[in-house]
């Protein structure tokens, strides 16, 4: 019976959490206009969402912001994390608050703490991609920061110290060295600072451009407005973004089981 009721809760959470996605992927290949109503096949939601200038260049101008504020962020909180573990006791547990800090603080108040320091005290205009550029990537790094942290406990120390011994510049020693032992929890990190500036919504609502929208600031807005085809084009790109999160999931399972066996097989 505990088998049954295991196996029952399990299905039950899986239903609570992928369901809507499902039912959501149904209806974009539907011609319906709302949800309650299914009509005949159609893939019009998906030639309307790549064809349509103003939705192909909210995804891609949202693309761009992800890629870039993911590599400044990974930069500064991969740094930030190297600093910390060669750094004093007492210092490296400073940095270690600090960067929790902006982990645990509501977003609407980093975005909007973010638009009266730059617009407001900085005088930086809102037209320009600056402050919306900064708040995700201050957004992003303290979760780069917790994803190299614990990759670079697991290195041996003397490693970096051993290098600089064997005549190699620090420069060296850090990128043919520390760099490729630490590179599981870099790239995690990217990945992850991607996800955050792709969900974000609060920080970009108070540091864009007025003429430019992410995918959260667009969806929202198109729900208020009475265009039916926006809307259930939005259908079509939220089954889009899901089959590429099952896909880029699906990837790094088979590459990491893959790097496993490998590892078995060397050992032998």
């Amino acid at each position: 019976m505990k088998k049954i009721w295991k196996a029952v809760f399990f299905v039950f959470m899986l239903l609570v959490l992928y369901l809507p996605i499902l039912i959501l992927a149904v209806y974009s290949f539907t011609d319906a206009t709302t949800i309650g109503s299914i009509r005949g096949f159609s893939l019009q939601n998906y030639v309307t969402l790549f064809t349509t200038p103003e939705l192909t260049s909210m995804i891609l101008g949202t693309l761009f912001l992800a890629f870039g504020s993911a590599v400044i962020a990974t930069i500064l909180g991969t740094l930030g994390a190297l600093g910390s573990f060669y750094s004093r006791e007492r210092t490296k547990n400073f940095i270690n608050t600090i960067n929790q800090i902006p982990v645990i603080n509501a977003d609407v108040v980093t975005g909007f703490s973010l638009c009266v320091l730059m617009v407001v005290v900085m005088r930086i205009s809102k037209d320009t991609f600056v402050p919306l550029v900064v708040g995700h990537v201050v957004l992003a790094a303290p979760f780069v920061y917790l994803n190299v942290s614990p990759k670079i406990r697991q290195m041996d120390p003397s490693m970096y110290e051993a290098a600089l011994d064997l005549g190699a510049t620090p420069w060296k020693a850090l990128f043919q060295v520390v760099i490729p032992q630490i590179m599981p929890g870099i790239v995690s990190g990217f990945g992850l600072a991607i996800t955050l500036s792709l969900d974000d919504y609060f920080i970009a609502t108070y540091t864009k451009p007025a003429m430019f929208d992410t995918i959260s600031t667009y969806v929202v807005n198109a729900t208020r407005g009475s265009q039916t085809t926006i809307k259930t084009a939005l259908w079509a790109l939220s089954t889009v973004i899901f089959a590429v999160v099952i896909l880029v999931v699906v990837i790094g399972n088979v590459n990491a089981s893959r790097s496993e066996k490998r590892k078995e097989y060397a050992n032998v």
